[in-house]
This record gives structure tokens, sequence and C-alpha cells, in this order.
């Protein structure tokens, strides 16, 4: 399936579904409509229970996602007469809707998110990657914090997402100096989840992908919730939400399963709800 003008291709076979940033053109840089097409899709996968697991990637080798394609420029009402062509309040609107909104539909995807890294993933694109619940990085590429030389300040939720998997003194490494980071050392740092030859990204990504899609997916949905706000919470906020994610799982169909598995000592079989 093909979400035609955009340039995101969505491809669901059995429980995964697939998202292809297929832009090459702009080294899949995406465009205000290309990220519409992201959001929908990941909002979409969290409503359908044939989806278990989702996988982004971008097309071709060189890269998989170069962040904004500059190009098109994100569309604003009709200003009156005199008006100056850029209003208080324009940019920050379009970076809550635009690239903010976008990472809050992968991190809000009730499914998980393997991100396949197959080639480039550079500025709101290594955002994309890391938002991602398990990243899949070819060994032969690299993230790119591009930021700084460009004069601008990390958007897209990157300084968010970063403190939380590096750490304050890393994360200000990473966006004050703007330094390239090949695959390994992402690794090394705990920015990715695995890195692997090139020729093996998209079939790892898709064996993951897989797994979790075998899995009980409301209990997956609801660790991921658990995770994601686990370092915006205090103590008591954070174990109530504990408690009601408990009496959340308890009540599906694959908890029961589980149960009734390890009392039966067989494997279990998880239907996803």
């Amino acid at each position: 399936m093909s979400s035609g003008e955009s340039g995101i291709n969505i491809e669901q076979s059995g429980a995964v579904l697939t998202i292809t940033l297929d832009r090459p053109d702009v080294h899949n840089a995406l465009d205000w409509r290309a990220r519409e097409t992201v959001v929908a899709a990941l909002g979409e996968a969290s409503a359908n229970a044939g989806v278990r697991a989702v996988v982004i990637t971008g097309s071709g080798d060189r890269a998989f996602c170069t962040g904004a394609d500059l190009r098109v420029p994100f569309p604003v009402p009709d200003k009156p007469e005199g008006a100056p062509q850029r209003v208080q309040g324009d940019v920050s609107r379009s970076v809550m809707k635009g690239w903010q909104q976008t990472i809050v539909a992968v991190l809000d995807c009730e499914k998980p998110v393997v991100a396949a890294v197959n080639g480039i993933a550079a500025g709101a694109g290594m955002h994309l990657a890391l938002a991602c619940d398990v990243v899949v990085m070819s060994e032969a590429t690299k993230l790119v914090p591009v930021f700084v030389r460009r004069g601008i300040a990390p958007d897209a939720a990157g300084p968010y997402l970063l403190t939380r998997i590096v750490g304050p003194q890393r994360a200000k490494q990473i966006y004050l100096f703007g330094d390239d980071i090949p695959a390994a050392q992402a690794y090394e740092w705990g920015l990715v989840t695995e890195v692997v030859p090139a020729t093996e990204v998209m079939t790892t990504a898709t064996a993951l992908a897989d797994r979790l899609a075998s899995g009980p997916t409301r209990a997956l949905a609801v660790t991921k919730r658990l995770l994601n706000r686990a370092l915006d919470l205090d103590r008591d906020a954070a174990l109530t939400d504990e408690a009601w994610g408990q009496e959340l799982v308890m009540t599906s169909e694959d908890a029961q399963e589980g149960v009734r598995a390890f009392i039966e000592r067989r494997e279990t079989s998880f239907k996803g709800w």
C-alpha cells in the first residue's frame, strides 16, 4: 500500500506494519505531508488489532532520514495586508505541529516500533530513530546531530530524548559539538539496540518485530507507556501508574493465557488482546 504523493510506503506483512520513507531524491527528508502520513499510520497501527508491531525504515542504503525537507514550507493561513511574512508564533506552531507531533506519535504508538536505520540519520531523522523502542543500525552508517553546524538549537524532541537516554553531560557533548556518531559509538553510548552489517539491517529489524508481534500486545503497550513516563513522574505517581497498568493487563486474554501456559507447562500462544 502506498501513500501516494507524500513519499511514504506502508505495507503490512502478517502482524507487522512497515513504514518506508521513500523520498530518495532528498535523502528521505520529510516535508509536512510525509510527516502527517507517518503520524496517521502510527495512529492507525495503535487502533488496528491486526497490527502488533511496526518497523520504520528508509528506502535505499544511503539515508534513513535526514530530517526536514525545507523545500516545502509548513502551510500557514493567509495574512492580512501589511503583516510580516513571519508572525510571532508561526515558528513554535510549526515545530509543535510538525516534528514534535511526529516523534510523539512514535512514543505514543501502542505497538512496539522498531527502527531499521539503513543509512544516515541526521537532525530530526536521528531523533525519529531514537524515539523508536528498538533501534537496529547499519555498521556502515552514522547519526548526525547537525543542529549546531546550522546555527540552530535541536528540536524534534531531541533534548527530551537524548537526556533520558544518555544523561545530560553526554547529551551536551552531542549537541554542543555536533560531531558525527558512528554506529559503533552509538551502540557504546546506548543510543541503539543492535549494530549489524548493512545487508542485515532489515532482516534483523523484521525478525525483532516478528518476535514482538508474537508477544502479549497489550502488556507490551502498558510496559512501553510505563517506561516512557518513568523519568517524568515522582515515586507515588509512578507506582500508581504501575498498579493501574497491572489492572489493565490482568484483564486481557493474553494474561490469562500466560497463566494457563505456565500451569500447563507449555509454550504461550498470545492473540494480542
